[in-house]
């Protein structure tokens, strides 16, 4: 540590700049709204950035949910515009669920439907999505014996709700508006 500015002074002085420039750069404010988008992968071998879309690309998005929800880079920004609306369980539920449509082993099918149902459908779970009583029932009763299909009504309740209430919203916002400029 350093004690005093008598003992070793340039050694403090230069650790006490380090540690300045460091902060310095952490506090730096991203020129763009886009630069805060961090994207999810759940899959090791995906971890690359994606590219930011062109503008075009980005106009194409405003064509349906399903449009922006298959572009990585559009996934990614809609999942921080619910993040900042603190509603980011419903597209949470649906990467996990396009995540479990795409395993094939009964094993890991089995374990990812329990996890699922206990991250977001289960009551009181920390991620709970909001859906009917009559979609809850048949997910459980289909739990039973996992298939791919098991979470395909609730994911498509879910994506029904997010097309109807976040999405012209997401269009509307900073984020997105930033994007097509």
């Amino acid at each position: 540590m350093c004690k005093g500015l008598a003992a070793l002074p340039a050694t403090c002085l230069e650790r006490a700049k380090g540690i300045k420039t460091k902060l310095g750069i952490l506090l730096q404010k991203p020129e763009l709204i886009t630069d805060y988008i961090i994207p999810y992968y759940d899959k090791a071998e995906k971890l690359a950035k994606p590219h930011r879309p062109s503008q075009i690309e980005a106009l194409l998005w405003r064509e349906s949910l399903e449009k922006l929800l298959m572009n990585n880079y559009g996934q990614a920004a809609f999942k921080a515009f619910l993040q900042s609306e603190h509603s980011e369980e419903n597209i949470e539920f649906w990467i996990a669920c396009e995540d479990y449509k795409a395993t094939t082993s009964p094993i890991k099918l089995a374990s990812k439907a329990k996890k699922i149902y206990e991250d977001f459908m289960e009551k009181e779970a920390p991620k709970e999505i909001n859906v009917d009583h009559h979609t809850k029932e048949i997910t459980v009763k289909s739990l039973v014996e996992p298939s791919t299909s098991t979470f395909e009504l609730a994911q498509k309740r879910v994506l029904t709700l997010m097309e109807k209430d976040s999405f012209s919203r997401f269009l509307k916002s900073e984020l997105y508006l930033e994007l097509i400029k």
